[in-house]
């Protein structure tokens, strides 16, 4: 099968596995085109609110709280739809990109299945962080937009159940279900072990695409 983006490089998988690291990483050691996580919300302000409710539902959201006060189902069925708006976005990115003649290195939300059919096994790598792991250290990380939604969270009139109602969410998300779907797709697997250092790691991520050979 030819390989449509043939310089192209994805990583996908579950949250706190390690995805934007290795894509920045990459980029910086082989001069190459990091698109890191939500590289697609360079096309936000100019998508149609019909065409894109997902995207556009946070891009227009007047008022934050609505977001974390969703139930798990609302949550969940957002996500997914905005998964496959995404994937339309970064296709027509990764078009532009790949006609540069770089190397690109993507955290990609593009689903398995558009996957096997625009690449092969050296071009795509799942990454994966045990389920509980992806929610329960969610607002661990620095980002801006997650310590945003922290504070959100914090200022309920009950924090705790609104904690928990967000958990569940994520839960949704980073289901065990998900995680097997992942693991047996059938593209080559990296299971998050913090034993390994981020070289380590980055090592590991070149031999399975190929590019230590």
């Amino acid at each position: 099968m030819k390989v449509k983006f043939a310089r192209t490089y994805f990583i996908n998988g579950t949250a706190y596995a390690g995805k934007s690291t290795m894509v920045k990483r990459l980029a910086e050691k082989y001069d190459g085109i990091a698109c890191e996580e939500n590289y697609h919300n360079a096309l936000l302000s100019g998508l149609d609110r019909d065409a894109f409710p997902g995207l556009t539902y946070t891009r227009d959201l007047q008022d934050w709280r609505d977001f974390i006060r969703r139930t798990p189902e609302e949550y969940e069925a957002w996500i997914r739809g905005t998964s496959k708006e995404c994937e339309i976005l970064e296709l027509q990115i990764l078009d532009r990109l790949s006609a540069e003649g770089k190397m690109v290195f993507v955290d990609t939300n593009i689903s398995l299945e558009t996957l096997r059919e625009i690449s092969d096994d050296r071009h795509v790598l799942i990454m994966l962080a045990d389920p509980a792991v992806s929610v329960n250290r969610f607002f661990e990380r620095p980002d801006r937009e997650k310590q945003f939604l922290y504070r959100l969270i914090m200022e309920e009139e009950d924090p705790a159940l609104a904690m928990e109602n967000f958990r569940q969410c994520l839960k949704r998300i980073n289901s065990p279900e998900n995680y097997d779907a992942f693991l047996h797709s059938g593209f080559r697997v990296i299971v998050r072990d913090e034993r390994r250092s981020i070289e380590d790691t980055l090592a590991l991520v070149e031999q399975e695409f190929g590019l230590k050979e």
